[in-house]
């Protein structure tokens, strides 16, 4: 389907080649798959002396998938997700995580060709209700994004955003932080290459200060990409995905401090291993 997709969209394609993939972690993740068809997934996570793991369960049927997750922190979280059973184009989403009692929440979202609409609400006596919007085409989308407390009638989030896309670039604009940030973002293919570049600007009004950040990736064959970016704060990032088997995937991402070149760089190494 067609149309502006859902707010979370807006600025997504600049923030996943910026942002997406590099880490300085070391993580391993096992995925294999039950006769009935459930999809059961393992991961550890390295982050400096600790170590994190958590095991994922998904099966669909019939336009159901059901999600449960336990971690190393005794958190079993579970998500329902009905797509498209109500109605075409409406999804229905139904989360609870346990032990905490009030993390359940129902959240619906609904894709249209000039609208993408997400509504959420907290099951306790006084939830949080969040609502976003995206309304227009795929090629010029205007959106906004309001949380409001009824336990205390205040708004805690409200954000706006604008988007414009073409077949070759993609720029948006998002008022962030109840006002007090602005992120301009710009993504751009390279016309006649397997390469993208983009750029994130973001003015705090409260501090006066911006963050400016820089990137590129670049597909070196059908298997392996590359990716690179830099920051004001000085701090370079690269990247190598190769897909070794199909669906397994190894990255090796690295981040060096250029305004503290004497301290070591941090490197991290990511392995996904599916059948």
């Amino acid at each position: 389907m067609g149309g502006p997709g859902l707010y979370t969209g807006i600025g997504k394609k600049a923030k996943d080649l910026l942002y997406k993939d590099y880490q300085t972690d070391q993580k391993f993740t096992l995925t294999t798959y039950a006769a009935n068809g459930a999809a059961i997934t393992a991961s550890s996570t390295k982050k400096g002396d600790l170590i994190l793991g958590e095991i994922q369960s998904q099966i669909k049927n019939k336009g159901i998938t059901v999600d449960v997750k336990a971690n190393s922190a005794s958190n079993v979280i579970t998500t329902i997700t009905a797509d498209e059973y109500a109605a075409p184009g409406l999804k229905t989403i139904f989360s609870f995580a346990v032990p905490d009692q009030k993390s359940g929440k129902v959240e619906l979202q609904y894709l249209h060709d000039y609208a993408g609409i997400n509504a959420s609400i907290g099951l306790t006596a006084n939830p949080v209700v969040n609502l976003s919007a995206a309304f227009g085409t795929n090629a010029l989308a205007v959106g906004a994004d309001v949380s409001l407390d009824t336990a205390t009638k205040n708004l805690t989030k409200y954000n706006a955003g604008l988007s414009y896309t073409n077949k070759d670039l993609i720029a948006s604009l998002n008022l962030n932080n109840k006002g007090d940030s602005l992120t301009a973002s710009y993504y751009h293919i390279v016309e006649k290459s397997n390469a993208a570049v983009g750029a994130e600007l973001t003015h705090s009004f409260s501090s006066n200060e911006n963050s400016l950040t820089i990137g590129t990736q670049h597909i070196l064959d059908p298997l392996t990409l590359v990716k690179a970016r830099f920051n004001n704060s000085g701090k370079v990032s690269t990247l190598i995905q190769h897909e070794f088997r199909p669906k397994s995937l190894i990255t090796i991402s690295a981040e060096v401090d250029t305004k503290a070149i004497e301290k070591s760089s941090k490197v991290g190494i990511a392995l996904a291993l599916k059948p």
